[in-house]
């Protein structure tokens, strides 16, 4: 089987299938049509992030068996008519959702205690005690939207912390020894802490707008590991400064471009101009999986499915 690779990983990944009998190409650079223009000469793909297949790039690709997206999601793949045709889809939330824990943790810390704010004023020569001042995790409820492989993740991290956790997911029966799932209205009546941990679906698109964030009886913090285009940010910001949200943690964007290899290029939006100057919120380029230990469990998870599938 010819498997043709579109981004750079761990050179693991390569290594093993070549040692299970696949035969490996490499192209990091061609454009989408030149690259759609050859799938037909493939059984696999395997890429991050670098272009969406679309059911023409899926019609030229006459041979091809599966895709595997070295990543958690699945969102630049037409899944359904990937499925139609027969082709396998393998993503590896495994490989990265400790990171993502880890991340989400560091910035609600980092939020609750000031740091980031805290560390630049040191750095210009101010040593301001009182106005650093920070608040601590224990003894708050800390609410997750999406139960899957991130959001028990993080919640596993917390296990440290005397925090009640609640869930809240779409699907039923996914609460466990780590977090209590709830209705939305008991989450909404009680959580300080949202962490999102929702994958990109047409149900989580501008999930978190004005409506969804004025549900919520108490002020809270806000952390987004999870997908920029799940939050309105204009309606987010809004609530920055009104006090409805107190603080934000956010490693995605919704102005991000789907490759997430980049943010934009045009003028930069209003509301992202109040994010970058406001002194309660911590930013980060889409990182919270993006760990030198991920980067190769997420390879090994791609090579184990691929082997137990097509080995």
């Amino acid at each position: 089987m010819k498997i043709l690779h579109l981004d750079s990983n761990h050179k693991l990944l390569i290594n093993q299938l070549n040692n299970l009998g696949f035969i490996n190409h490499e192209d990091y650079s061609s454009s989408k049509e030149e690259i759609e223009a050859k799938i037909k000469e493939y059984d696999g793909i395997i890429l991050r992030s670098r272009f969406s297949i679309d059911k023409q790039f899926l019609d030229a690709a006459t041979k091809l068996k599966f895709i595997g997206r070295v990543g958690a999601g699945l969102e630049n793949i037409d899944c359904d008519y990937a499925e139609q045709k027969g082709i396998t889809l393998i993503a590896a939330p495994e490989g990265n959702r400790n990171a993502v824990g880890e991340h989400a943790l560091g910035m609600l810390l980092s939020l609750f205690n000031k740091l980031n704010k805290a560390d630049h004023e040191v750095r210009t020569g101010k040593w301001q005690r009182e106005a650093n001042r920070g608040i601590e995790l224990d003894g708050r409820t800390v609410g997750i939207i999406g139960y899957g492989n991130m959001g028990k993740a993080f919640a596993k991290k917390l296990r440290g912390f005397e925090v009640e956790v609640l869930c809240y997911d779409i699907k039923k029966n996914v609460g466990d020894a780590n977090a209590k799932q709830v209705s939305l209205k008991e989450f909404q009546e009680k959580v300080e802490v949202v962490s999102l941990h929702t994958p990109q679906t047409p149900l989580t698109l501008n999930m978190i707008d004005a409506n969804f964030i004025n549900q919520f009886k108490k002020p809270f913090w806000f952390i987004n590991t999870a997908r920029g285009k799940s939050v309105v940010t204009k309606d987010l910001v809004f609530a920055l400064k009104y006090g409805q949200v107190l603080g934000a943690g956010l490693d995605v964007l919704e102005y991000e471009k789907a490759s997430f290899e980049d943010m934009f290029t045009s003028t930069m939006p209003e509301p992202f101009q109040y994010l970058i100057a406001a002194k309660n919120v911590l930013l980060t380029p889409h990182v919270a999986g993006w760990t030198i230990e991920s980067k190769e469990k997420l390879a090994q998870t791609i090579v184990d499915k691929i082997k137990t599938n097509f080995g």
